[in-house]
């Protein structure tokens, strides 16, 4: 910050210096998924945030690969504001055989505005290999205000970034979804962008409709490349597991042609008219040149993430003439798509 008594001046460092130093590369507590910093994962209720956030703790402090990728062993803390010892304990059997003594569990802390930060810290000169802390969930240690801005979401997030880069650590936040759904991932957290926007790593956990035990996790940020996991949650030993990686299969990720066709159904909410009818209105919405043939094949391609994104259709023939029913339906946090009477198909 600036010295009000002092003459403001840039820090500047010119470009050749600047590529001249040796700096420090970024680390990772799990390689080419979660760097150091503040992270955050947010997902419905009850979708299964916090057997994640357990298994990787656990695993971290093991030092087992998590999913294919390595994992930087060290204490990892796991702040269960939800939960009792009880309860943890339980899902601890349940996960595992055997746990190690360098994963450690809070079930009460202080707050962001009454001691949370100097608790962090005492904890990490107390347990100087610390990798990772979770806090389940930021909802637990937020303060109490009325202020609701971008300004203030991004403030209170910072504290927390600030302690994470201070102490080279990864903070890992439990999150929840706004129930109004949204490709952008970063527009899927609760409350304003300020919260997203002050995180180095943003990651989200949305239900798949194709099983009622899949969902797919997003990971998006400053230091990592945008990327999908495809995962399965077994309910006997409640971990879950990865079935497909976006990077080693690229054809998961949903092409752009059909993300514009979500947004503009968001816009329009229906169509019911010729396949002609419908590309032409595509194309003036948005800016491609698609052909009807064209369009209608990605769209059959790619019907069940269109449908996760409340986006459904149904073909029809009309004499000579092929039409589409189109529409697109709310989904709610609980994942499910919240049908109106008057729109059904």
């Amino acid at each position: 910050m600036c010295e009000t008594e002092t003459k403001k001046k840039f820090n500047a460092i010119d470009g050749e210096t600047l590529m001249d130093m040796n700096l420090p590369r970024t680390k990772f507590v799990i390689k080419g998924i979660l760097p150091q910093g503040l992270a955050i994962i947010a997902g419905a209720p009850k979708i299964g945030k916090s057997w994640l956030m357990l298994d990787w703790c656990v695993k971290i402090a093991k030092g087992e690969n998590i999913w294919n990728f390595k994992t930087t062993k060290g204490t990892t803390l796991y702040l269960c504001l939800e939960d009792n010892d009880n309860r943890i304990q339980d899902r601890l059997l349940t996960i595992t055989d055997e746990v190690t003594s360098d994963v450690y569990f809070v079930t009460d802390c202080c707050s962001l505005s009454d001691g949370l930060e100097e608790q962090i810290r005492n904890f990490v000169n107390e347990h100087s290999d610390t990798v990772l802390i979770v806090i389940d969930t930021l909802q637990k240690v937020r303060q109490n205000t009325k202020d609701i801005s971008y300004a203030s979401d991004y403030k209170e997030i910072e504290t927390i970034k600030k302690i994470a880069d201070e102490l080279q650590i990864a903070i890992l936040l439990v999150h929840h979804m706004r129930k109004q759904d949204d490709r952008d991932p970063l527009n899927k957290l609760s409350g304003t962008n300020g919260i997203a926007g002050c995180a180095d790593t943003i990651f989200t956990l949305d239900r798949s409709k194709r099983s009622q035990n899949s969902a797919t996790l997003i990971c998006t940020g400053r230091d990592i490349e945008y990327r999908e996991f495809e995962l399965n949650f077994n309910k006997d030993d409640c971990v879950w597991n990865l079935i497909a990686d976006s990077s080693e299969n690229p054809d998961m990720l949903m092409p752009d042609e059909m993300n514009l066709l979500i947004e503009m159904m968001k816009e329009i909410e229906n169509f019911n008219g010729s396949n002609a009818e419908f590309v032409d209105e595509y194309n003036s919405r948005t800016g491609k040149n698609m052909t009807a043939r064209l369009l209608k094949r990605m769209m059959n391609k790619w019907s069940y993430e269109l449908e996760e994104n409340g986006v459904y259709f149904e073909s029809f023939r009309d004499k000579n003439v092929r039409g589409l029913k189109i529409r697109y339906e709310f989904v709610g946090d609980d994942g499910d798509v919240k049908y109106d009477e008057n729109t059904a198909l």
